[in-house]
């Protein structure tokens, strides 16, 4: 069994973190398309695949790279006619190899399940065209919902890893200043960043809730003004 097939119960529609990542793995593409550039599409991670509708008729070509058999199968099964219309490969990132360059690089939500960000960042940014972007997010340590959490006393530690976050394959955490410092260290523009979600309670407090979709996007709009509070950081980098 390949190892990170032991994650894919996470991408499943019975996960209790359904309700986050249904809402932020809808809106970030949508703020990643209004900076693209025009082009060939590259994808670290297959995921849940909800960015795919998002992105496919929006780039000239769409490529994706995934590490694990069984969370592309679990996409083929929900989603059989989008799974026809992208090129997706089966590997490890840190063995991908291609004479092709890219456009645009999409790395959503993987920086925080590599072994090393740095040897990824160092290998993917050699595959971006002179006038290429890459685009970065991650979960936020120091997001209001876990300093709330911090400060009640839930957690003595805002970078400790949670069942869900071993769960879902996340060896840590990132903040602004940390993902700001990863830019720098390869030489990468930063171009914009801005925080995904404005998320002040935990996720079983805001699904008691039932709050209106207004409210939830209310929460993300805020969320792009505040990178630093925000549930997860998006960044838009450039060639140096």
């Amino acid at each position: 069994m390949n190892n990170l097939d032991e994650n894919v119960n996470a991408y499943k529609k019975e996960f209790e973190y359904d309700f986050d990542n249904d809402i932020m793995l809808k809106y970030y593409p949508k703020r990643i398309i209004e900076k693209l550039v025009e082009g060939s599409f590259l994808e670290l991670g297959l995921g849940h695949g909800y960015t795919i509708s998002e992105f496919l008729n929006k780039v000239d070509s769409y490529t994706i790279l995934e590490g694990s058999p069984a969370v592309i199968e679990n996409f083929y099964i929900n989603e059989p006619d989008l799974f026809k219309k992208v090129n997706i490969i089966e590997t490890y990132f840190e063995n991908y190899e291609t004479d092709q360059k890219f456009d645009n690089i999409v790395m959503g939500f993987i920086l925080e399940h590599v072994e090393n960000p740095d040897l990824i960042l160092e290998k993917y940014k050699k595959f971006l065209t002179p006038k290429g972007k890459i685009f970065i997010a991650v979960p936020n340590a120091e997001s209001l919902h876990r300093q709330i959490g911090f400060y009640g006393g839930y957690t003595n530690d805002l970078k400790k890893l949670s069942d869900a976050d071993l769960l879902l394959g996340h060896r840590r955490y990132y903040d602004k200043n940390e993902l700001e410092k990863l830019a720098k260290r390869h030489n990468l523009k930063i171009l914009s960043i801005e925080g995904i979600f404005l998320k002040p309670l935990m996720t079983s407090q805001l699904q008691s809730l039932k709050l209106s979709k207004e409210i939830i996007n209310g929460m993300l709009e805020m969320g792009k003004k505040y990178p630093e509070l925000s549930n997860a950081i998006l960044m838009e980098l450039g060639n140096g």
